[in-house]
C-alpha cells in the first residue's frame, strides 16, 4: 500500500476564535494532500489535464473529528487510496498528532474520471487501463 505522508504545523491563520483549527482549513489540507498523493504515484494531476484532457473531480468529500488541532501543534497527514472502481477512487486522509500519534481526524474524498476535453461539457468517463492498474498497484 503506497502512503503520502506530509508533516506540518498548525499556524495562527489556521485558527477559529475557540483557538483550535477552522474546519475548512481541513478541506484544504486533505484536497492537497490528495494532489501529493497523485504526484507520488506519477499520476500528476496537471499533466492528466494538459496531456490527457482527464481529470479526477471531486463527487464528495466527509471528515470526522475525533480531537482538535491547537496552534502551533505538529501533525502528520497520511493519504492512501480507500477503495476504487471503474469509474471513481477514494482517498482517505488521517490526520495525526506528530509527537503522540493521536487521532484528529479522518477525512475522505470520493474523486470521478472526467473527460475534460470539451470545457462545456465535462462527462464521467471509466478510468482508463493504464491509470487504473497505476491506482491498484497502489492500493491498499
Amino acid at each position: 500500500m503506497t502512503q503520502n505522508i506530509v508533516e506540518r504545523k498548525i499556524m495562527w491563520g489556521d485558527l477559529d476564535s475557540l483557538g483550535i483549527v477552522f474546519y475548512p482549513r481541513y478541506y484544504e489540507w486533505i484536497d492537497a494532500c490528495g494532489h501529493l498523493f497523485f504526484e507520488l504515484i506519477n499520476l500528476t494531476i496537471g499533466d492528466l489535464w494538459r496531456d490527457r484532457k482527464i481529470q479526477f473531480g471531486l463527487v464528495e468529500t466527509s471528515c470526522r473529528y475525533f480531537k482538535p488541532g491547537k496552534y502551533h501543534q505538529k501533525i502528520r497527514i497520511i493519504t492512501n487510496i480507500d477503495a476504487l472502481n471503474e469509474k471513481t477512487v477514494v482517498l482517505k486522509h488521517t490526520i495525526r498528532d506528530s509527537k503522540d500519534d493521536i487521532l484528529l481526524l479522518e477525512g475522505l474524498e470520493k474523486r470521478i474520471c472526467l473527460d475534460v476535453s470539451d470545457p462545456e461539457n465535462f462527462r464521467a468517463m471509466d478510468i482508463p487501463k493504464d491509470i487504473y492498474g497505476v491506482l491498484k498497484d497502489n492500493c491498499s
